[in-house]
């Protein structure tokens, strides 16, 4: 079977637009494994992640905060099923320490 990319999958097709390069390849990796379920949560990850940072921003901590722990919620499934989540851990790690307790 030929491999999944953005010009034969709608879905890859938007998350290009709206990823970072290493999250699109994460993407691409989990739907050619057929696992466009992980693919999607990976791509929620990415915007709970961006949403938090912009909630930093603004000094909304506690929304950052709510945002980040849904993000950790998410990322421990991936784990739980033997996804490589290094660099979500990275990015959650990063915003993480700059949001205020």
């Amino acid at each position: 079977m030929a491999k999944v990319n953005a010009r034969n999958n709608d879905f890859l097709n938007t998350a290009k637009t709206k990823a970072s390069p290493q999250i699109y390849s994460m993407l691409v990796d989990l739907v050619n494994d057929g696992n466009k379920e992980f693919a999607e949560l990976v791509l929620k990850i990415d915007y709970l992640l961006q949403y938090s940072s912009s909630c930093i921003k603004d000094k909304d901590w506690d929304e950052a905060r709510e945002s980040l722990d849904k993000a950790k919620n998410r990322i421990e499934k991936l784990e739980e099923s033997n996804i490589d989540t290094e660099y979500l851990r990275y990015l959650y790690e990063g915003i993480e320490s700059k949001c205020k307790k």
